[in-house]
C-alpha cells in the first residue's frame, strides 16, 4: 500500500474513532484529493475493516459501527492532546491537524519568551557541524551584569516545560552549561575546535528517579495518584539526564514537598531521595557540569 493511501485510511480511521463519523469532503479538504478518489478510499476501508462503518443516507455520512475497533491507527489520548493543546496555545492552526468536532479547551497561557530567530539558526547550524559559535549572552548572575560575548561549543536543545536552553560548552568557563535561548541576544562566527558532546557527562548519563504517591495522602488518593502517573506496584520510575535533574525537580515541586502542609499540592515524592540528591550534587559539582547557583538564578527570575 502507498504510503498517501495509508495515510489517508489513518485519518479515516482517526475520524471515525475520535469524532464517530467521516464524510467524503473532509478527505478532500485534508488530503486535496479528488472526489472518485475519496470515494475510493472509503471503499477501500469499508473492505480492509469490515464492519467498522455504518453508512447515513440522509446524513451523507459514514459512522462508527457499535463493533467499531481501529485498524490503520493506535488510539493514543496523548497524541489528541498534543493537537488539542496546540491549537489552543494557537501555534497551530485546526487545519493543520486531524481533529475536527474540537471540544472547547484552553490552556493556562505561559508568557512568551522571545527567541531570535537569527540566533536560534545559527545555533543549529553550530550543532549540525559541530562548531564553536560566539553569542552575546546575557547571564543573570551577579558577577556579569553586562552582556558578554562568549565562544560555546552547543551539542543539544533542552526544555523544562517553560523555556528552551542550548546545552553547550562554555569556552569562557571551561565548562557544560545551559544557556537559555531567550537571553542569546546576538550570534555569529563559526570555528572548529568544539569540544563533543560526548565529554559532557551530566548530559550523557541518566539517573532513574523512582517517584511514588505521597504517603501523607489517603489510600484512595494514593491510589489515583499511582493511576494518574502509570504506577506500577505503587511506584513509576522516570529516568532523566542528571543535567536536567534540577529542573525535573522544580517543576514537580519536589524541593518543597516537605515544608507543604497539604498533601493533595505535592502528590508524588521521591522514593530514592538520597540517591537522587547525590545525582543531583554529582551533575552540579561535574566538572562538565552546570554551576547550580548559576541554575538557581536561571530557573527562579523571568
Amino acid at each position: 500500500m502507498r504510503w498517501g493511501v495509508e495515510q489517508r485510511l489513518e485519518f479515516i480511521d482517526f475520524r471515525l474513532f475520535w469524532d464517530g463519523g467521516i464524510n467524503r469532503s473532509e478527505l478532500i479538504e485534508q488530503f486535496g484529493i479528488s472526489v472518485p478518489q475519496a470515494s475510493k478510499d472509503l471503499s477501500m476501508y469499508e473492505a480492509s475493516a469490515p464492519g467498522n462503518l455504518v453508512y447515513d443516507k440522509r446524513a451523507k455520512r459514514y459512522f462508527s459501527s457499535s463493533q467499531f475497533r481501529p485498524r490503520f491507527f493506535e488510539p493514543n489520548s496523548d497524541r489528541y492532546l498534543t493537537q488539542l493543546r496546540s491549537i489552543a496555545d494557537q501555534t497551530v492552526r485546526k487545519e493543520e491537524t486531524w481533529l475536527s468536532q474540537i471540544p472547547e479547551a484552553e490552556s493556562m497561557p505561559i508568557p512568551h519568551r522571545r527567541v531570535n530567530v537569527d540566533v536560534l539558526r545559527t545555533v543549529l547550524g553550530a550543532i549540525r557541524k559541530q562548531k564553536l559559535v560566539r553569542v552575546l549572552y546575557q547571564s543573570m548572575n551577579a558577577a556579569k551584569p553586562e552582556p558578554l560575548w562568549r565562544w560555546i561549543s552547543p551539542h543539544a536543545l533542552g526544555n523544562d516545560g517553560l523555556r528552551w536552553h542550548v546545552r553547550a560548552f562554555c569556552h569562557m568557563d571551561q565548562r557544560f552549561k545551559d544557556f537559555l535561548l531567550s537571553r542569546c541576544l546576538e550570534a555569529d562566527g563559526e570555528r572548529d575546535g568544539g569540544i563533543p558532546a560526548s565529554r559532557d557527562t551530566s548530559w550523557n548519563e541518566f539517573f532513574s528517579v523512582v517517584l511514588v504517591p505521597n504517603p501523607l495522602l489517603s489510600a484512595n488518593q494514593q491510589a489515583i495518584i499511582a493511576q494518574d502517573y502509570c504506577m506500577t506496584g505503587g511506584q513509576v520510575a522516570i529516568p532523566i539526564r542528571k543535567s536536567l535533574l534540577y529542573y525535573f525537580r522544580k517543576r514537580l515541586r519536589l524541593d518543597v514537598a516537605h515544608a507543604i502542609d497539604n498533601a493533595r499540592e505535592t502528590p508524588v515524592v521521591v522514593a530514592n531521595n538520597d540517591a537522587f540528591e547525590a545525582a543531583l550534587a554529582d551533575a552540579d559539582s561535574s566538572p562538565n557540569g552546570s554551576t547550580l547557583s548559576e541554575k538557581a538564578i536561571s530557573v527562579g527570575t523571568t
